[in-house]
This record gives structure tokens, sequence and C-alpha cells, in this order.
């Protein structure tokens, strides 16, 4: 039942998308705010009490629907809940249009209009980044995403479905993440602004996130290595996911710096180089060629074996646990 909710809403994502910030994305940041707003004292229990609050109670309010449809009505509304959770958890074409646009620029030689489509993506970009640097960035940037908007959703998915909760795991991945950028990076405070996050719901934000992200984390960097190049990227993982101040991002840039034979990390808009208070700290990057536009191909196939491998798998197990 969790193999065809997910590949259904796979497809139904590629054919229509949700756009960022979409109405139920809306919601869920009114409710988080509306805590933050409440419960933040600037005390740790309390930060994990406004966390749990944001993120539990969804997730047990999506499993109550999810038990009731399964005892009540039957396990086909049961899996149309789950495809529809996946659906609005799942991120593809969040992030591939922005990866198309730069690799059309890139690809008719207009390098500042590549910067540009950078810039509007994460927000801000240098005017004087090389050739090199931006396509480092744009793979530094697609893998990440295509492990918080794919890989890691399907991680937690697969796992908790398969325990008897639905699509809880969905959930608990994509609200973590949302809390984590909302409330774990934020910038160090404005004077005036009241509705800043204080410093302990933004460390209690950060460690929720390391600890729900670091399965899914080396779940991706495996998949990665089991569908790229498996020595240099396991070989990068043990050695090089510690130049990236993030554990977890470190694990998963590395891992695909090996897999497809690219150096990441360095100085700029490294994702995974910069703290919550946004400063931008030396590096040392990995091993392996400059950044080429030929990586970008690479990067696409990296990521599409690695949807398809999931895929293979989930049909196997789906197809063991039916009665014989």
């Amino acid at each position: 039942m969790s193999f065809i909710a997910l590949l259904f809403a796979l497809v139904l994502e590629q054919a229509r998308p949700l756009a960022s910030g979409h109405s139920l994305e809306r919601v869920f940041t009114h409710w988080a705010d509306w805590l933050k707003k409440n419960l933040d004292t600037g005390d740790v229990r309390h930060g994990w009490t406004t966390w749990g609050l944001a993120v539990g109670l969804p997730c047990l309010g999506v499993v109550a629907i999810h038990w009731w449809l399964v005892w009540s009505i039957g396990w086909l509304f049961a899996m149309l809940l789950s495809l529809a959770v996946v659906y609005v958890t799942l991120g593809f074409r969040r992030f591939s249009h922005h990866f198309t646009g730069i690799r059309d620029a890139l690809a008719s030689g207009d390098d500042n209009l590549a910067r540009e489509l950078l810039r509007e993506w994460r927000g801000k970009a240098d005017v004087t980044l090389t050739r090199p640097e931006v396509i480092r960035h744009v793979i530094e940037f697609s893998a990440l995403a295509a492990h918080r908007h794919v890989f890691g959703v399907v991680v937690w998915f697969s796992l908790l479905a398969a325990l008897g909760l639905g699509p809880m795991g969905a959930l608990l991945f994509r609200l973590s993440a949302v809390l984590f950028k909302d409330w774990g990076e934020q910038a160090e405070a404005v004077e005036g602004d009241i509705d800043h996050t204080s410093d302990a719901l933004q460390s209690v934000a950060a460690r929720a996130w390391y600890l729900v992200d670091w399965l899914p984390a080396r779940m991706t960097a495996l998949s990665f290595a089991v569908v790229g190049n498996f020595e240099d990227a396991v070989g990068a993982w043990r050695q090089e996911a510690g130049n990236f101040p993030h554990p977890n991002d470190g694990v998963v840039l590395a891992a695909t710096a090996g897999a497809i034979n690219v150096r990441l990390g360095g100085v700029g808009l490294s994702p995974a180089s910069m703290d919550v208070t946004g400063n931008d700290p030396m590096i040392q990057p990995t091993a392996g060629r400059e950044p080429q536009y030929t990586h970008l191909r690479s990067m696409v196939g990296l990521v599409w074996r690695a949807v398809v491998m999931w895929m293979v798998l989930l049909a196997l197990m789906t197809l063991a646990r039916l009665p014989g």
C-alpha cells in the first residue's frame, strides 16, 4: 500500500507540482508562529515543548485518521490519505526548475543570467562568481534539495509506514525541515524584531532537525554511492564529511562529490558552510575534479538513478510481503 501511494504521489508531483509556500504549508507556519509567540520563553525545556507541539500534534492527527480509515472504511481510503500526505510533503519540482534554468543559461554561455537565477533560487549570489563556482553551488544546492524534498521524505515514510503509522514519517520529516528553516537558521536578532526566535528555540529546532535527519542523510549518501562511484563516494563520506560544519549536510555533500568526482565545498554560498548567524567560514573543499558543465548532467543522472533504485527496492519489499 505504501509503495502504491508513493508511486502515484511521485507521478502526481511531476504532473501537478505544488508551489513553495502553498496553502497547507502556510497553515502550518501560522500554527508554528502562534506556538512560538505564546510558548517561546527563552528556556530550552519550553523550546522542546513548543517544537513537540508544533510537529507532534499534526503527526498524531494524521496517524489517528489513518487508523480510523483502516478500521472503519478500508485500506483504499487509508492509501489515498498516504498519497495525499506524501504528495504535499514531496518537492521534486520545487527545485528542479531552478536547476534547469541555470543549466540552460550555462549551456548558452550566459553566465550572468546563471548567477541571477542562482540569486533568485538562494536569495543572494556574488556577481564575481566564476563559472565553476556557479556550477559548484548548483550541485550543492541540488544535492541537498533532493535529499530534503525527496529522499528524506521517502525514507521516513517507508520506515514508519512499515510500522503501521501510515504517512506520519513523511509529515515528521517535512515539518522538522520547515521548523529548522524558520527557527533554526534564523539570523541574529534585529533590534525591535518581536518575532525573532529565541536562542533556546533556535538550538532546539537545530538539534531536533539533526536527530530527524541523521538516518535519512546517511541513506541518501548510501543511495548516491550505490548508483554512482561507490568506492569514491564512500571514501569521501568517511574522510571529508567532517569538512562541512553541518554534519548531516556534510555526509550528503561528501558522498555526492565522490559519486560524480567533483570538488565541492570551499568559500562562498555553500549551504553547508553557512552557520545559523549567516557567517560563511572557510571550509576545506573535497577532492575531485573542478566543477564543469558535464557534472550537471551527472548530477541529474545520479538523482534519477537513486529514485529508481528506491522505487525498485520498495516494490520488491512490497511483493515479498504479499501472501504466497
